[in-house]
């Protein structure tokens, strides 16, 4: 699945369904028409519109400049590929390609999506021609020396986390709803999240990472956004900056392209080594 669905917007909506997944993650039914509902639910009616918008693309690449910048202002650049393929009954599939520049070039990341299960994670390190699997105990380490954790990369699933409501604010000129995400799934490097989406196209602008001691880890920042398809809004800018090193990592997309004609065998292991 595209990273860009992971902070892909979320709009408040009452949808057909919505009392089974409440009750398969609260235990408590959905709310009858015109009743007060909780934080837990609202925030779930959240998430769950962000799931229906953000899917049904099938498959996409998506091109984009990974700029290393450390707290004295060095920096690296890198150029990468994300390939992503959409599944219907279980999480969506990813295939990261670095090509830019010559010492990691060929380096690929493949990765299963799932709900509360680990995902399935594997690097191809050309310097060491093999394929390595990542456990699923390492997901919150960072990825090739950025500021995104393996976990940062794998798809959005419903129940990976618990929702909840927590106010209204601006953010810059639009006004935003902000949500808490907390980890539902094993393993993660993270206590909770704090989401930021505007009322107006429903675009995620802010999200805060906190680690396990509840301390403010990461903040990731996304904004020029253009409209695809005439249905998904994509943010052309990322920015995660790391409060504990200062370390930030950019992201500046240079293309992403719908209904590239992908099939389960440009997402297997093989496909790790001879990615191009």
């Amino acid at each position: 699945m595209s990273i860009s669905k992971y902070v892909a917007a979320l709009v408040v909506i009452n949808l057909p369904g919505f009392a089974a997944v409440t009750n398969a993650q609260d235990g408590a039914g959905g709310s009858e028409p015109g009743a007060a509902i909780t934080a837990q639910q609202r925030g779930l009616e959240i998430a769950a519109e962000a799931d229906r918008r953000a899917s049904g693309y099938g498959d996409s690449e998506e091109v984009f400049t990974m700029t290393l910048r450390d707290k004295r202002g060095n920096q690296r650049t890198r150029t990468l590929r994300l390939r992503s393929l959409e599944q219907t009954d279980d999480g969506d599939w990813s295939l990261t390609i670095f090509d830019e520049p010559a010492d990691v070039k060929g380096t690929a990341l493949l990765t299963y999506s799932h709900g509360l299960e680990p995902d399935d994670q594997w690097i191809f390190l050309p310097a060491l021609k093999r394929v390595k699997r990542i456990s699923s105990k390492n997901k919150s380490g960072p990825f090739m020396g950025s500021e995104f954790a393996f976990e940062d990369l794998s798809s959005f699933e419903l129940e990976k986390y618990h929702y909840a409501y927590l106010r209204d604010e601006a953010c810059g000129e639009l006004q935003c709803t902000v949500s808490e995400w907390i980890p539902a799934y094993e393993h993660s490097g993270y206590s909770r999240m704090e989401v930021w989406q505007d009322q107006s196209e429903y675009r995620s602008h802010r999200i805060e990472f906190y680690d396990r001691n509840g301390n403010h880890l990461k903040t990731l920042l996304m904004d020029d956004y253009r409209l695809f398809e005439e249905r998904f809004w994509r943010p052309m800018h990322w920015q995660m900056t790391n409060h504990k090193t200062g370390k930030v990592t950019e992201l500046d997309y240079d293309s992403i392209e719908f209904g590239m004609g992908f099939t389960p065998r440009d997402f297997d292991q093989n496909s790790l080594k001879s990615a191009k």
